[in-house]
C-alpha cells in the first residue's frame, strides 16, 4: 500500500524485501543451542559486522579522496563514519543486558569462534593504521580472505595519505614518511607534530587541513569509546575468562586502550 492508502500491485516489480534480500538477512540467525538470549547475541554481532563493512566503504573512499587531493569531499565520508561508529557503540549497552549466567547457558556452542576473529574490525584497525603482523595468522585458513588482509595490511592508512597532504601543502615532512613501509605501525615523528602544530596555529590559513585533523580525532575517539565499552561489557559477562577463541580477553583489550592512531592530533592540544 503507498502513502495515499492504494494497494500496489508488485507482482511484476521489485519488493522492498527482495532489494534487501531480506530473506537471507532474517534467515540468518542459527541458535546452535536453542537458548533463548543467544538470538540477541548473534544479532548484536550481525549488526555491528554490517555497521563495519559501512565503515570500510567510507573509509576506504575517505582515503582515495584525501590521495585526490579532494578533501572536502573526504569530510562527508568521516563524519558518516563517526555517527555510525555512535551506532555500534551504544550495541554494547543491548548486548550488556545479557547476563554471566545467561551467557553461559550457550557459551560452549560457539566452539573456537570469537569476537577476536573479526576481520572486519582488523581491516579498520589497519586502515587506521594499526598493524601487528601476528593478527595476519588468524586467517590463513581462508586464502582469498588472508590475500585481502595482507593487501590492506601493507597498504597507507588514512593517517599515512594524511601527512601525504601536510607535504603537498608545503609541510617540511620528514621524507622518509612518504614513501615508508606501511605495514608498519606508525610512531610519530617531530615534523609531523610541527606541522600539524602550525596548521592549528593557523586555522583560516589550512582550514581543510584543519577539518582534517578533526574528523581524524572525532573518529579515535569513538574508537576508543568502542574498545572500552567492549572492554567492560566483556568483563562485565566473562571476567578474565579467556574468550572463546583463545584470546587473552579483557586483558588484552585493556592493552589496546592507550594506542594512538594519530598521535600528533593529539600532542598537538598541549603544545597549542
Amino acid at each position: 500500500m503507498d502513502d495515499k492508502g492504494i494497494y500496489m500491485d508488485f507482482k511484476e516489480q521489485m519488493t522492498y524485501g527482495e532489494y534487501l534480500n531480506l530473506d537471507k538477512v532474517l534467515s540468518s540467525q542459527t541458535r546452535l543451542s536453542g537458548h533463548h538470549d543467544e538470538m540477541l547475541f548473534i544479532v548484536i554481532h550481525q549488526v555491528s559486522e554490517l555497521w563495519m563493512k559501512l565503515i570500510l566503504h567510507e573509509l576506504h573512499a575517505a582515503i582515495e579522496s584525501i590521495e585526490k587531493d579532494e578533501l572536502p569531499e573526504a569530510f562527508k565520508m568521516l563524519a558518516r563514519v563517526s555517527r555510525i561508529q555512535t551506532q555500534i557503540i551504544q550495541a554494547w549497552d543491548v548486548l550488556a543486558t545479557l547476563t554471566p549466567a545467561e551467557y553461559m547457558e550457550f557459551r560452549d556452542s560457539l566452539g573456537r569462534a570469537s569476537g577476536f576473529q573479526s576481520y572486519q574490525n582488523r581491516l579498520i584497525e589497519f586502515a587506521l593504521g594499526f598493524k601487528q603482523p601476528h593478527i595476519l595468522k588468524i586467517y590463513e585458513k581462508d586464502p582469498k580472505l588472508a590475500e585481502e588482509l595482507e593487501a590492506a595490511f601493507k597498504a597507507p592508512s588514512i593517517y599515512d595519505v594524511s601527512i601525504q597532504a601536510l607535504a603537498k601543502a608545503g609541510f617540511s615532512i620528514n621524507p622518509e614518511l612518504l614513501n615508508r613501509d606501511f605495514s608498519i605501525t606508525y610512531k610519530g615523528d617531530s615534523s609531523v607534530a610541527a606541522a600539524w602544530l602550525e596548521v592549528y596555529q593557523n586555522v583560516e590559513g589550512y582550514w581543510d587541513l584543519y577539518q582534517l585533523a578533526e574528523k581524524l580525532v572525532d573518529i579515535e575517539d569513538s574508537h576508543q569509546q568502542w574498545r572500552f565499552r567492549h572492554m567492560k561489557t566483556v568483563e562485565r559477562i566473562i571476567g578474565f575468562k579467556k574468550g572463546t577463541g583463545g584470546s587473552a580477553g579483557v586483558s588484552y583489550l585493556k592493552s589496546v586502550l592507550d594506542h594512538q592512531f594519530f598521535p600528533e592530533l593529539w600532542g598537538v592540544r598541549t603544545n597549542l
